[in-house]
């Protein structure tokens, strides 16, 4: 998974020919947000783990 971008600690990652919806991965710590990258741009709460933008 390619590193995008890197801030305040937060990575974002992106997973090509990942499952759908296009999303990417904010990765802050042990915290791991989905967020959809071209339809709602809000997180999604699932199986990658604890969101820190709950």
């Amino acid at each position: 998974m390619p590193e995008v971008a890197r801030f305040y600690g937060i990575i974002i990652k992106v997973f090509f020919g990942d499952h759908p919806p296009p999303h990417f991965h904010a990765i802050y710590g042990e915290y791991n947000a989905l967020v959809s990258a071209l339809q709602t741009g809000k997180p999604q709460v699932g199986a990658s783990g604890r969101s820190p933008l709950q």
